[in-house]
């Protein structure tokens, strides 16, 4: 995660010498970490942490979207981002790549009967072999973007094939095609959210406010109403007591 980060950070404006006038306008708190070293990209990132594991919550709770879990869409969300510029498109190509191919390595791999671990193993390194040939391809057409992306964001999306395929193994393909669609749609969600240079302003400029995700979050353990995609899916019973 903290090479993550890193990753991330270098893809953003760093604070660079003569600068720090840009930032005295923000929370006391902020130009404390950034006077003692802390670079202020990772500050807003760790900011942001909580308020993408809130919004992962907040779909699960309240709209019903499941995901992979509540790390997994979080820790994709930030590797989005360490894409660069053009992270969402590159990020969404290798993601449907490294489904692809765990759907694909799963199949042919079928027939040798192999324990879990070791089946694991080979679908990591189908993958990572063909990661490496999108890169050589996205380079020979002069796509500069995608060749020099670092490598721990393409590791975070490679690793999402384990949770594929357990997944698959223990509730089937079409379960998790759809826990995968919902992961990427929230991802791209949580991706936008911390791009939005409006928020990225508040945030740094009142931190204090990170401390109602805690208030969310109790609220969200409490919930007890229908998800949205119940009330949608049983609407016609809705319909007939109405």
């Amino acid at each position: 995660t903290r090479s993550l980060l890193r990753s991330v950070i270098s893809t953003m404006p760093l604070l660079r010498n003569g600068e720090y006038n840009e930032y005295m306008n923000y929370h006391p708190i902020i130009n404390y970490f950034v006077r003692e070293g802390v670079p202020i990209e990772t500050v807003y990132l760790l900011l942001m942490l909580p308020v993408i594991a809130t919004l992962v919550a907040f779909f699960r709770q309240v709209v019903g979207i499941k995901a992979f879990g509540i790390y997994t869409p979080s820790i994709i969300t930030f590797a989005f981002l360490a894409f660069g510029e053009k992270g969402l498109k590159y990020g969404i190509a290798i993601f449907f790549a490294v489904i692809g191919m765990g759907i694909l390595s799963r199949y042919l791999l079928r027939a040798f009967r192999l324990l879990y671990l070791p089946r694991v193993a080979i679908t990591l390194s189908i993958i990572s072999i063909t990661v490496l040939a999108i890169l050589a391809f996205g380079a020979s057409l002069q796509r500069t973007g995608i060749a020099a992306v670092d490598i721990f964001p393409l590791l975070i999306l490679i690793t999402l094939a384990e949770k594929f395929i357990a997944t698959q193994i223990e509730q089937g393909t079409r379960t998790a095609l759809f826990l995968a669609g919902e992961t990427l749609i929230i991802s791209i969600i949580g991706y936008f959210i911390i791009g939005w240079p409006a928020l990225r302003y508040f945030f740094l400029q009142y931190p204090w406010v990170i401390l109602m995700t805690f208030l969310i979050n109790i609220g969200l353990g409490k919930w007890s109403g229908l998800r949205l995609t119940e009330i949608f899916r049983f609407r016609h019973i809705f319909k007939q007591e109405s």
